[in-house]
This record gives structure tokens, C-alpha cells and sequence, in this order.
């Protein structure tokens, strides 16, 4: 007679395969899980390393400019503007008033007024 098996070895069976399903699910997520966090750590180290290179490349930038600066001549600071002389006519007006308060004679007024005018 042949032999039967008996339903429990079935369930056993089923119950196996469930099990394996769940593992290798469990363990696809897991791996997958740790590649994209290998992948995020991967480019944000290459991030950073485009940022220190960059850094550096302004670095080096700034020392040029800086060496081209020491070899430029110093430049002397412009002059200042001569002292602004007063204005022609009031002073011409101030002496023709103290002529007329007679503070000052008539030679005396054509001396002063010669000097502004030349």
C-alpha cells in the first residue's frame, strides 16, 4: 500500500516557504537599505570633497591677486586741493567799505585792491 503523507507534513511544508519568503524579503529590504545608505554616504563624501577643492581653488586665486598686488608700485595718495581763496568780490566790497568807514585812505585802498587783482 502505498503510503500517504500525512496532511501535517503539508503544513509543515507551507509553513517552511512562508518563512523563507519572509527571510528573503526581510533580507532584499535590508540590502537594500544599506546600499542606499552606502550610496548617500558615497555622494555626500564626493560633496564634500568638490567643496574642499573648491576652496582650495579660491585660495590659490586669492594668492595670485595678492602676489600681483605686492608687485604693483604703491600709488601716493593724491594731493589735497589748495585752500580755497576767498571770494574775489567780497573782498573787494570789504575793502571798498573800509575805505567809505575811513579806515583806509585812497592810496591805501589802491595798493590792497592791486595785490587781490594780480
Amino acid at each position: 500500500m502505498p503510503r500517504r503523507r500525512s496532511p501535517g507534513l503539508l503544513r509543515t511544508a507551507g509553513r517552511t516557504a512562508a518563512k523563507t519568503a519572509l527571510i528573503s524579503g526581510t533580507a532584499t529590504a535590508t540590502s537594500r537599505a544599506v546600499s542606499n545608505s552606502i550610496d548617500q554616504k558615497a555622494m555626500q563624501a564626493q560633496q564634500e570633497q568638490a567643496a574642499v577643492m573648491q576652496t582650495q581653488q579660491e585660495m590659490e586665486q586669492m594668492k595670485v591677486q595678492l602676489a600681483a598686488m605686492q608687485t604693483m608700485p604703491m600709488q601716493p595718495a593724491p594731493a589735497a586741493p589748495p585752500a580755497a581763496k576767498p571770494d574775489l568780490l567780497a573782498q573787494l566790497t570789504q575793502l571798498a567799505q573800509l575805505k567809505e568807514a575811513g579806515a583806509l585812505t585812497a592810496e591805501e585802498f589802491q595798493l590792497a585792491k592791486a595785490k587781490l587783482l594780480n
